[in-house]
């Protein structure tokens, strides 16, 4: 099986995200979210998919609120996408996995 998402915690965000040299997508969720709940498969295939050059993770809003507060999370699920520390495009709501690749696969060419 390919990689799976990272959890990510107060504790562990501005490694695994902020310091990472690669891209890194970060699924903002909670667990009494149906649509979080909804995308979360398409999520674990994309971390597979990409698994030599996206970082997949995940981070629970109520678990680690002022992360979410950091980044204007407002509505879930948010999906951001970090590269070199930065929020470089974010997707609002359950999306189909197409969606997600499309953004993957812009950023990874530039």
């Amino acid at each position: 099986m390919g990689a799976e998402m990272i959890e990510l915690s107060a504790e562990n965000f501005d490694q695994q995200v902020v310091s990472s040299d690669r891209p890194v997508l970060v699924d903002f969720w909670a667990e009494w979210c149906g649509p979080c709940k909804a995308i979360e498969p398409a999520l674990k295939e994309v971390a597979a998919d990409y698994e030599d050059r996206v970082v997949v993770g995940r981070l629970n809003v109520d678990e680690h609120p002022t992360i979410a507060s950091r980044y204007g999370i407002r509505s879930i699920p948010s999906i951001l996408l970090f590269q070199n520390g930065e929020v470089s495009d974010q997707i609002v709501g359950a999306v189909p996995k197409s969606s997600i690749t499309n953004l993957l696969d812009n950023l990874i060419q530039v």
